[in-house]
């Protein structure tokens, strides 16, 4: 768990794929980490195991991870701007999942960034859904923050 936000999942891995093929196994794990060293510090640990079973391991396919920052400077900005537009105080979630700021923290690790978007209901699965109202209501948030963000 993340010792920076409460209830948020820091690291994990699950057992994803598993095929049995030429008298052996194929085993394929999901490792995700919002810290990289945790996730490679996992990824460490299944290796030690498999290989203590004589299995030859190979760990490809990372995705960056991505800490959030409470203390975001553009977070403060939409959190402000969210409150002047709706009148009541933004719902701020961390979750844990692959984003696009793991990918763009990797090139610009002092980059202040936030992830936000309209709402999606039953992500990454063949039930996803976005919630169409939300997003012009997202539209418009995100015009007004452009409009209100600091020169620097």
């Amino acid at each position: 768990m993340s010792d920076s936000v409460p209830g948020l999942v820091e690291t994990s891995t699950n057992l994803a794929v598993v095929r049995t093929e030429k008298g052996g196994a194929i085993v394929q794990c999901l490792l995700r980490s919002s810290v990289d060293s945790a996730k490679e510090d996992v990824g460490q640990m299944i290796r030690s195991v498999f290989e203590l079973a004589g299995a030859e391991v190979k760990l490809e396919g990372g995705y960056p991870g991505w800490k959030p920052n409470p203390d975001s400077a553009i977070l403060k900005t939409m959190k402000n701007v969210y409150k002047s537009m709706f009148g009541k105080e933004p719902e701020v979630k961390a979750v844990h999942a692959g984003l696009e700021c793991g990918l763009i923290g990797g090139i610009y690790p002092n980059m202040d960034m936030i992830s936000c978007g309209p709402t999606i209901r039953h992500p990454h699965s063949p039930d996803e859904k976005v919630h169409v109202p939300s997003v012009d209501k997202f539209w418009k948030f995100l015009v007004d923050t452009l409009k209100n963000i600091p020169a620097k």
